[in-house]
């Protein structure tokens, strides 16, 4: 299997640190709002990852922190009037909600930041013990210039540091430090004991505290969002590298690429802002997934109601086609060479990186060839369970609803409107719904 890693920008060879075993980090959400589409889209490609090492053979603990102290949290607060803590919750709850009707069910373990403050506290002490962290009137911050290899995830400078999103009026060293703890009065926000005052920590500290406490000082693989990976992945590189002395910190640093609305970056300015509980108030969850993987995990994916339609059509094709393998799963020998085709070039694409596009490609490829083939029971049966294989890996139910006797009225009746437009010899009105009711899954033959 090979994966590629954005730190060396090239595949790898998958090994792990512990033989069979995977240690699996992914940012989770800040607590503050509905998880929107771009959530969803990340976090259905690495609930994908995880299935899919699982089906190869990997014991895989997968971890996603809950950032549930942070400015957008407090700042809501301040807006509502409702407490920090009540917000951090009440989103918590919501995005797990919506991440179980997604399908996205693999995390092990949700570690929220404000249960983690004894790590927290422990890693930036130790920090401090070795040179690399130092108090000022207004917190604790890392002195950036003492890490030398600061940017090597990013490839990008020291002075670029200042996109950081906490940027205010502080008594900092340098500019470019970056907060490991916050110290506040805890007058109109919540604020915890340390050996520093009262406050809370910084936006990166959680991740590596969390980490090393469950994984240890290195791990196997560490995913997000590309916008992640400056300036927070590299804060974590450069805390949990510095306070261990051992690098590298993750063998596999994996990125979701960008999601696109209409073309368009997502912002609520733009009004094309879409969470995830608007998006499955008018569409399935398992359309939404198959959309989602339709696109490499690390290319940008352009969302729309057309790219919609488009997976709704293709997913409804592969459940019409299952729909025909009426036989009991069951252990059988089939040397159908399709289908030995389409399991090769399956895995072999999940393989590659997670190649999921490729991957489905090749059911399409396999559907079309036994259009040409007078299946036994024997090869519908190794079809069944190689696609029930494919399922459990992607996430998605290739069962097909049963259809009302109303949908099935309407059916006919268009079936049989063609009958007449072909006895009139109007082959190009007959053609033309034979062709849309394929494009929506039916199977036509004239």
């Amino acid at each position: 299997m090979d994966i590629y890693s954005t730190l060396t920008r090239s595949k790898e060879n998958f090994e792990t640190i512990n033989k069979n075993r995977v240690n699996l980090f992914v940012c989770g959400p800040t607590v503050y709002d509905d998880a929107h589409i771009g959530h969803g889209r990340t976090y259905i490609s690495f609930d994908t990852i995880k299935r899919y090492l699982e089906y190869s053979g990997y014991a895989v603990f997968y971890i996603q922190n809950i950032t549930d102290i942070d400015d957008k949290i407090i700042n809501r607060s301040k807006e509502s009037g409702i407490p920090a803590n009540d917000i951090a919750r009440k989103f918590e709850k919501r995005y797990i909600e919506d991440m179980t009707k997604l399908n996205v069910t693999g995390v092990n373990l949700f570690a929220r930041a404000t249960n983690h403050l004894d790590e927290i506290i422990d890693q930036i002490q130790r920090l401090i013990d070795k040179g690399f962290a130092y108090e000022s009137e207004d917190g604790v911050y890392f002195e950036i210039e003492k890490f030398k290899e600061f940017g090597k995830l990013s490839n990008r400078k020291i002075e670029e540091l200042e996109s950081h999103r906490e940027l205010a009026e502080t008594t900092k060293r340098n500019e470019q430090d970056f907060a490991l703890w916050k110290k506040r009065d805890g007058i109109d926000e919540p604020v915890f004991s340390s050996p520093w005052g009262d406050g809370r920590p910084g936006w990166h500290i959680e991740d590596t505290a969390i980490t090393e406490y469950y994984f240890g000082e290195q791990y196997d693989v560490h995913g997000g969002g590309l916008d992640l990976i400056f300036p927070h992945h590299e804060a974590e590189i450069t805390q949990m590298e510095a306070v261990s002395g051992k690098s590298p910190m993750v063998r596999y640093w994996l990125h979701t690429g960008f999601l696109n609305v209409n073309g368009e970056k997502m912002s609520k300015s733009l009004h094309n802002f879409i969470t995830i509980r608007e998006l499955l108030q008018d569409w399935d969850a398992d359309t939404f997934r198959f959309f989602v993987l339709s696109t490499h995990y690390r290319s940008p994916i352009d969302f729309s109601k057309d790219s919609l339609h488009q997976s709704e059509k293709s997913l409804e094709k592969i459940k019409k086609f299952y729909s025909t393998l009426d036989v009991e799963e069951c252990d059988v020998e089939s040397d159908l060479e399709v289908l030995n085709d389409a399991k090769q070039e399956f895995f072999n694409s999940m393989d590659d990186d997670f190649n999921t596009p490729k991957a489905i490609a090749s059911l399409f490829v396999l559907m079309n060839e036994c259009k040409n083939i007078d299946l036994s029971d024997d090869d519908k049966i190794a079809i069944k369970v190689f696609l029930n294989d494919v399922s459990q890996i992607l996430g998605i139910d290739f069962y097909l609803e049963e259809t009302s006797a109303g949908s099935d009225d309407l059916f006919n009746l268009i079936t049989n409107v063609r009958a007449d437009l072909r006895a009139a010899k109007q082959y190009e009105l007959s053609d033309k719904i034979r062709d849309e009711l394929i494009n929506l899954g039916y199977e036509i033959n004239d």
